[in-house]
């Protein structure tokens, strides 16, 4: 049991060694130890490499979970200056089931989850807003977007977006004029928010959304793809939208392209060169596996993201993301 009299220090000792601290006192006060605990964390040092950083963020985010928030019944808190959360646990956990307990950094990620669903993401290629949801990764990182809303379409006929996650690339298809796209998502959530967000935009007529591994059933004009960019093990939920264990999704997408792709059709795969810069894949190994698949490389479209991390050289991954590319590749059948 953890409370107001409980000074950092010894919440953080108790943190490392493994013991949890199920709070009793001021809601605020638990927000303030919490940031004080963050900043005992010791970061993985400049330069460390991507393993190392990996390691200190998952170190970070054990040591962080400890500090536990009570629930009573119907999602509320019985402490003092408590926030109202029903609504925000309720997206996300369901219906309230009786007394629960949860980590106070993975509440705080709820509710803040909770107002990015609401007031939504300003995508200007779309002209519109994109209201993303627990667990499905925000496109706060627009680059991927203009490119997708340059390249010149082979079709204006038809198109599948393949692991849509918000739905804002088939969304942005649709807007440009493309008559009929299916996107699919596995992630049920991320075909629940796909599907809201075609509705809000009014383009239900024109989109459909399925949940599906990858494609689905026919063939397309256009195939769109952007999978997660770096072959590691996700740990949460958000990090399935950038970690592809053994670039399963990728693997999944090229070898599969061929089968999908009408004969004269694109297939635009949309990726950064993080992970070759960060030495999880090979120089080369991308266009072997694109000529592996039976493909071949129409053209390519560059374009550089604007990290703001990158300019900081406490990042750990600062010299990679400095020199990141992100690429819209458009395949063909050889």
């Amino acid at each position: 049991m953890a409370d107001d009299r409980m000074n950092a220090a010894t919440a953080y000792r108790l943190a490392c060694e493994g013991t949890a601290l199920l709070w009793r006192g001021d809601f605020h006060n638990a927000r303030q130890l919490l940031r004080a605990l963050a900043r005992r964390c010791n970061p993985a040092p400049a330069g460390a490499g991507f393993h190392r950083y990996r390691q200190a963020q998952s170190q970070r985010a054990r040591t962080l979970g400890m500090l536990l928030i009570p629930f009573a019944a119907g999602h509320t808190i019985p402490l003092r200056r408590a926030p109202d959360v029903r609504e925000a646990c309720e997206e996300v956990y369901g219906p309230a089931t009786g007394p629960a307990v949860t980590p106070l950094r993975e509440l705080l990620g709820v509710i803040g989850a909770h107002e990015w669903r609401r007031k939504g993401v300003e995508v200007p290629a779309l002209g519109g807003r994109i209201h993303p949801h627990h667990g499905v990764f925000s496109p706060v990182r627009g680059e991927y977007v203009e490119l997708v809303a340059e390249a010149p379409l082979p079709s204006g006929r038809a198109a599948f977006d393949v692991g849509t996650g918000t739905g804002v690339l088939a969304a942005l298809l649709a807007r440009r004029g493309v008559e009929r796209v299916v996107a699919t998502d596995l992630d049920p959530r991320a075909v629940a928010c796909a599907c809201e967000n075609v509705d809000r935009l009014g383009l239900g007529g024109q989109v459909s959304v399925l949940r599906a591994d990858l494609f689905p059933p026919g063939r397309a004009p256009l195939v769109v793809c952007n999978p997660p960019w770096l072959p590691a093990q996700p740990v949460s939920p958000l990090d399935h939208a950038v970690y592809d264990p053994g670039g399963r999704m990728l693997s999944g997408f090229l070898d599969g392209l061929g089968d999908h792709l009408e004969p004269g059709g694109e297939g635009w795969l949309v990726l950064s060169d993080l992970a070759e810069r960060l030495g999880l894949r090979g120089p080369g190994e991308l266009r072997a596996a694109v000529e592996a698949a039976g493909l071949r490389v129409k053209d390519r479209i560059d374009t550089r993201p604007p990290h703001r991390r990158a300019a900081d050289p406490a990042d750990p991954l600062s010299a990679a993301r400095s020199g990141e590319i992100t690429t819209l590749w458009r395949l063909t059948h050889r």
